[in-house]
């Protein structure tokens, strides 16, 4: 994460929070811009650093004056703020949540947790395997990922994992945090790991809320699925053990390709992410990972995968019950309620070697497990299980690479 993104926003905050909403505003702008603040200056200067600061945190949002749209009653902004309308106006909703927060009785959204991100680790590469560096690009743009081919890769029913890294993180960081390739080696399947373009989000997060990355055929989805139906096709990939799996703003879109590619994927796994369509904007980004969608959210619309009769894609979702990024009443709404015909298990908790954790089972009517919840107590916004070399894991918390596989792979028929 760009520290300095998140110390603009905590300064904002707390302006906002004290009713200084003009200072607030030119902190944003600011931090927006990723430039010294100073005095305002004309309006078309601050548009220039709005378009110019393609700035994101866990949220994503790119700043397009040009295309916003301002509520009626909010686009008269004093001149005197010397802003784009449509910075202002973010601005101004930020407080507006900002001074809810209270009322929720949830906990505080918080950047302060982010300062724990610590510089990734080399892979290791045993002999004989690869970690090979590609690229791909179609109508959406490009992306580069790193692809995993272990030393005995399956003869047969060949599977592949895509594995979507968190904000500040990139494919090799994922995968020392994961220990994904080690798991890869033992059972003889391929990782992939697409990262994000700085271009395309300088926090390096997927853009899992923005509504031109919520469609299929389109944006950063169809970038995702390239690269997937790529190595399908190029490593004899067996289509029905094809799985996606993600860690918070990866979570996120692997919840978007869930949605928008059910045909390509047999499986999702979501660690400390959030539902598919919870946000649409920047505010409702914020509300979403606070747990509440608030007044501008979307968290009315139902997923998929229970809206319609469609088979429900099979999804095991981790998360922390202390993360203070990503509120953890996410995770139940990834899942959502039991569709018609399924079950849900008791829960059952455990603390041997580890923290606590709740884990729920819903099967359907032939008694297949299609969803796994689990809750791990007192964890963060972190890989639980992950290795200590990596970035936002949690190391002494039940293995979620292991679990992830196992529940991926434990039915002869993958996919729904």
């Amino acid at each position: 994460m760009n520290m300095d993104f998140a110390d603009g926003m905590r300064a904002a905050m707390r302006l906002m929070q004290a009713q200084k909403l003009m200072e607030a505003t030119r902190v944003i702008q600011s931090t927006l811009s990723g430039r010294e603040q100073s005095e305002p200056t004309t309006k078309q200067a601050a548009t220039d650093r709005a378009i110019e600061g393609h700035i994101i945190d866990l949220t994503a949002e790119v700043i397009e004056p040009e295309v916003m749209t301002v509520p009626e009653g909010e686009a008269n902004i004093p001149s005197w703020l010397s802003l784009p309308p449509s910075v202002a106006v973010w601005a101004r909703r930020m407080g507006e949540m900002v001074q809810t927060q209270g009322d929720t009785g949830l906990p505080r959204f918080s950047l302060e947790a982010l300062k724990d991100a610590r510089p990734g680790k080399t892979v290791d590469i045993p002999d004989g395997a690869q970690f090979l560096s590609r690229s791909f690009a179609c109508a959406a743009g490009s992306r580069n990922y790193k692809l995993y081919i272990p030393r005995r890769l399956q003869e047969s029913r060949r599977a592949l994992l895509v594995m979507l890294h968190g904000g500040t993180q990139d494919g090799d960081d994922f995968a020392v945090g994961t220990r994904m390739n080690g798991l890869a080696e033992e059972h003889g399947f391929i990782v992939a790991y697409p990262s994000q373009s700085k271009a395309a989000n300088a926090s390096l997060c997927w853009n899992w809320f923005m509504p031109e990355h919520q469609k299929r055929g389109a944006g950063e989805p169809s970038i995702i699925a390239g690269i997937t139906g790529e190595i399908v096709a190029s490593y004899d990939v067996d289509p029905d053990r094809v799985f996606i799996a993600g860690l918070s703003a990866g979570g996120a879109m692997a919840a978007v390709m869930a949605a928008t590619y059910p045909d390509l994927y047999a499986a999702v796994g979501v660690h400390s992410g959030l539902p598919y369509r919870s946000a649409t904007d920047l505010p409702s980004a914020f509300a979403a990972m606070r747990g509440d969608a608030g007044p501008r959210g979307r968290r009315s619309r139902k997923s998929r995968a229970v809206a319609d009769d469609s088979p429900r894609m099979r999804t095991i979702v981790f998360h922390g019950d202390a993360d203070r990024i990503v509120h953890a009443s996410n995770a139940a709404k990834i899942v959502e309620r039991p569709k018609l015909g399924e079950s849900i298990e008791g829960t059952e908790s455990s603390s041997s070697n580890g923290p606590p954790y709740t884990r729920t089972v819903i099967r359907d009517q032939s008694g297949v497990v299609v969803v796994e919840q689990w809750l791990i107590h007192g964890s963060g916004h972190a890989w639980s299980g992950g290795s200590p070399d990596g970035t936002y894991t949690d190391p002494d918390g039940p293995d979620a690479s292991r679990e992830m596989l196992r529940f991926f792979l434990e039915n002869r028929d993958c996919r729904p």
